[in-house]
This record gives structure tokens, C-alpha cells and sequence, in this order.
């Protein structure tokens, strides 16, 4: 009896992600061209949208079909992305029942968030680079879902951040948008930090990084090991999908506009860390440990989405917390074990809340009585009410503890380089250079023995540099060793500094790893 044939060969489904990018490169072209404005331009970006999605979609159906009659191709590798001695970095992608299936909802939410963003976003300044963003995110989230591996999810995921990034900060004018964008994305760049660790320990303890060897390599590690390889892709999706102790950034990035917001936070890219994890059920049944840890804040993190929402006064933000709540409820399937029912919950909710996000300028129109308060039990504990009413102050801490010190080190970042860098390349600096000459101040400051020691030996070369050395020259030889005196010094300035010590033991601690 002869097999019926595949319509498409499963490396097709490198088409899926690709066209969207192409889509994003296109509508770019077309904006540095100057063609991508006015209403014949929105009508070129909306076919470039539409054309690419709608194919994304209809190949999506044609695999999933294939699959359901003759099976499921599984690992498909398409040869090396990369390759030196032992190590090899695989293009492969995974057609399987899980990944295709979220993968054709996600495109069909996409398109209706697509084609509603076409009379949503009319006659925006902003038009192209929205579409830009939205491509961009389609294409990234694809790469997620279809990926065989660890480092082309990575790719997918870096690509879901980026165009998150844009559309929060998509009123680039307005200084709470960029502030916001920034928040997304400094949280999301502690899960990427786990994720990088987790590849790079696949890497070292299982010699590579795709789906099959997980899954092959997980039963034959010992707990600890699995655990820490876990524990990186676990915060990953944890910060992806805002659940604690991430959960801050996900409010803030209700800035970007509507359909961006429907399809990244209310309904797509949210449920990322999901399914991330559902991939990754061998590895987590090797460590009980770190499935407890995602039961737990799975359970944190409806608790703490049901009763923020409760108070809640627009309807974007009482969507967005019960979808924090409601995805906090899959970790806990994922933490009890209960993969598959966590991918289908996934799959229904994102549909269900993506209309729900949609339909929520309607709603804000068409209501015309005050908002229900929050029930009578939650307002009779004054404590428990204030507390969701300032979201039990998660976000102040979250400033505090990341976004601060990130703005601290951009700040000192300028600082170095309009004092250092400006100076050394002679750059407008000059005279601040003259005046550092004609002052005596000391290059290094000692603090204990061996720090005295040290100021007392550059006291005394730069005494013999000055008397000697430097006399009767140019100058050019005295004003580049100033220059240098003057990186040494804030280099020494950075480092008293309480949060570089803490980037140093981190480093340190990659290090050892």
C-alpha cells in the first residue's frame, strides 16, 4: 500500500517565522524610502501585513493536517547554524502536535489583531514603525513556538523583546512611555540572563542544546545538575510571563497601544513561559525542587493577580491582571506535572482574551456608569485593600532594585565618556585638561596598608614625572598621562560604588560556573 505524499517537505516550515521578518524589512524599506506614509502608503504596509500572515497561516494549516494524517515529523534538523571542533549549533525545528497547534492560534489571533490595528492605528505618524513592531514580534514568537532548540528559541525570544520594547515605547515623546519601555525591558533581560546560563550549562554537562537531547540527557543527570539547568529556563519564564517576583513590568506596559497590548500581554507573548516550559517536561520531572518553586509562585501569582484586579478602575488593567492570574494557574499545572493540560489552557485563554483586550475601547465607550467598586469583604480589611490598591508596592521595590541602578550605570556610562573618552580622542576637553594640570590632586586615594602604599608610590612618581620627566617638553606627553590619570581616577570611583561590587561577584560566580 503506498504512503500518501506531504504536500510540503517539513523543512518548509523555516517559511513560517521568515515571511513576517521579510514582512518588517519590507515595511522598512519602504519608510526609508519615503513611500510608507500617507494613504497609499497604509495601504502598501497593510498588504505587505496581511499577505505575509495570512501565508504564515495557511502553511501552519497545511503542516498541522499533514501531521493528523501522517503523523508528526517531530525533530526536524536542517543542518548547522554554527559549528566549531565538538560544538555545534543546530538550525532544527520541532513539528509536533503542541508546537503546531499553538502555533496556527497564534498566527489567527495575530491576524485579527493585524487586520483591527489596520482602522486602530489610521492616519498614525507612527503607522510603518507599529507594523514594523508587530511583524517583527509575529516572526519572533513563531521561532519560539516552532524552534527545535535552545539557541534558536533564544533568537525568537530576544526578537518577541525587542519589538515589546518598541510598542511600549512606541509615544517616544512622552518621557513615561520610554520610561516604561525601559522597565519591559531591563525585567526581561534578568530572564534572558537565566536562559543564557541554562544553554550554556546544557552545553557543558549534555553537549548540546535541542529538544532531543534534553530530553534524552535529562534522566541521566544527577539531581543538582538538572535543577540548575531548570532553574535558568524557569526564570526566563517566569520573566516573561510577569509572574513573581517579575510581575511589576507587565502594568506598565499597557503604554504601548491597544492591539499591541492585546496581542503581547493579553493573549501571545505571556504565554511564552508557558509553553517554554511544557517543551522542557523531562527535564523538570529529573527535578522536584524546581517543579515545587513554579507550583508555588504559579499560586503567588493568581493570588496576587485576583485581588490587584479586584481594584482595578480601567478595564485594560483588570484584563491584564486576570491574565496574570489565569496564566499563574498553568505554572501550577506545569509544576504539578500537568503539561498538556497547561498547553491547552494556553491555547483557549490566549484566544479568549485576545477578543476580550479587542473589544475593550467598545467597552469604555459604551459604558456609561461608574465602575463596580471592589467587593465589601476586600474593603472591610483596610490592610489587604491598600495593599492591591499599591499592588503591594512590587513596583517601587522593582525600580529600586533594577531600573535605578541600570539608569545609575548609564549615567556613569556618559559620564566616562564625555570625561574620559571625549578627552583622550581630544575632544572639547582641553581646557579641563589644562585646569586637572594645574591642580595637584592625587591619583590614587589609599584606604588601609596597602592602599597607602600604593598612593604614596604614584605621590612620588608623579612627583618625579612632573620635576623630570615632563619638564621642557611639548606638553603632548604630560597631557596624554593626565588623560589617563583621569580614567584611572573614575574607574577607582566606579568601583567604590555598592553596585559594580555586586556585578563583579556576579561575574565571578559565571565564572566559576
Amino acid at each position: 500500500m503506498l504512503m500518501p505524499v506531504p504536500i510540503l517537505p517539513a523543512e518548509g516550515v523555516a517559511l513560517a517565522p521568515a515571511l513576517p521578518l521579510i514582512a518588517a524589512l519590507l515595511i522598512l524599506g519602504l519608510r526609508i524610502a519615503g513611500r510608507g506614509v500617507g494613504e497609499s502608503g497604509e495601504r502598501a504596509i497593510a498588504r505587505i501585513t496581511l499577505g505575509a500572515n495570512i501565508a504564515v497561516e495557511g502553511l501552519l494549516i497545511v503542516f498541522l493536517l499533514q501531521g493528523l494524517i501522517l503523523g508528526w515529523p517531530g525533530h526536524v534538523d536542517m543542518g548547522n547554524w554554527f559549528a566549531s571542533g565538538d560544538w555545534r549549533l543546530p538550525l532544527s525545528f520541532t513539528l509536533d502536535g503542541m508546537s503546531l497547534g499553538i502555533a496556527s492560534v497564534t498566527t489567527f489571533i495575530a491576524l485579527a489583531a493585524l487586520k483591527f490595528s489596520l482602522t486602530y492605528m489610521h492616519r498614525e505618524a507612527g503607522f510603518a514603525r507599529f507594523f514594523v513592531g508587530m511583524n517583527l514580534f509575529a516572526g519572533g514568537i513563531l521561532l519560539v513556538l516552532l524552534a527545535g532548540n535552545a539557541i534558536l528559541l533564544f533568537t525568537g525570544w530576544e526578537l518577541m523583546g525587542l519589538a515589546s520594547w518598541m510598542l511600549i515605547g512606541y509615544a517616544f515623546e512622552r518621557p513615561t512611555a520610554t520610561l516604561n519601555a525601559q522597565r519591559a525591558f531591563l525585567t526581561n533581560r534578568v530572564g534572558d540572563a537565566g536562559l543564557l546560563l541554562a544553554m550554556a550549562l546544557s552545553f557543558l554537562w549534555l553537549g548540546g542544546i535541542d529538544w532531543p537531547t534534553l530530553e534524552a540527557g535529562a534522566p541521566r543527570l544527577p539531581t543538582l545538575y538538572a535543577s540548575l539547568i531548570a532553574l535558568g529556563f524557569v526564570t526566563a519564564a517566569l520573566a516573561k510571563s510577569a509572574q513573581l517576583p517579575f510581575t511589576p513590568w507587565i502594568a506598565r506596559a499597557l503604554e504601548g497601544p491597544t492591539p499591541s497590548s492585546a496581542l503581547f500581554y493579553g493573549a501571545v507573548m505571556v504565554h511564552a513561559g508557558v509553553f517554554l516550559l511544557a517543551r522542557l517536561g523531562p527535564l523538570l520531572a529529573e527535578a522536584p525542587g524546581i517543579s515545587f518553586l513554579i507550583a508555588l509562585l504559579g499560586a503567588l501569582t493568581a493570588c496576587y493577580g485576583w485581588l490587584v484586579g479586584y481594584v482595578q478602575s480601567d478595564v485594560k488593567s483588570a484584563l491584564l491582571y486576570a491574565t496574570v492570574s489565569q496564566v499563574g494557574l498553568m505554572f501550577v499545572a506545569i509544576g504539578l506535572g500537568w503539561f498538556e493540560l497547561a498547553a491547552w489552557h494556553a491555547a483557549l485563554h490566549a484566544l479568549w482574551r485576545a477578543w476580550q483586550f479587542l473589544s475593550a475601547p467598545s467597552y469604555m465607550h459604551m459604558l456609561d456608569a461608574p465602575t463596580r467598586p471592589a467587593p465589601e469583604w476586600l474593603r472591610k480589611h483596610g490592610w489587604l485593600y491598600t495593599a492591591a490598591l499599591q499592588r503591594f508596592w512590587l513596583e517601587p521595590l522593582a525600580d529600586r532594585l533594577l531600573t535605578l541602578p541600570s539608569r545609575a550605570l548609564a549615567r556613569d556610562l556618559r559620564a566616562l565618556d564625555e570625561n574620559v573618552v571625549c578627552a583622550l580622542v581630544g575632544m572639547s576637553e582641553a581646557q579641563r585638561v589644562t585646569e586637572l594640570l594645574s591642580t595637584r590632586e592625587e591619583v590614587v586615594k589609599g584606604r588601609g596598608v596597602i592602599g597607602r602604599m600604593l598612593a604614596w608610590s604614584a605621590h612620588h612618581l608623579y612627583r618625579f614625572e612632573r620635576r623630570l620627566v615632563l619638564q621642557g617638553g611639548d606638553g603632548s606627553l604630560a597631557k596624554g598621562l593626565n588623560r589617563l590619570g583621569i580614567w584611572l581616577r573614575f574607574v577607582e570611583s566606579l568601583l567604590e560604588q555598592p553596585r559594580y561590587l555586586l556585578v563583579l561577584i556576579m561575574a565571578t560566580v559565571v565564572v566559576i560556573l
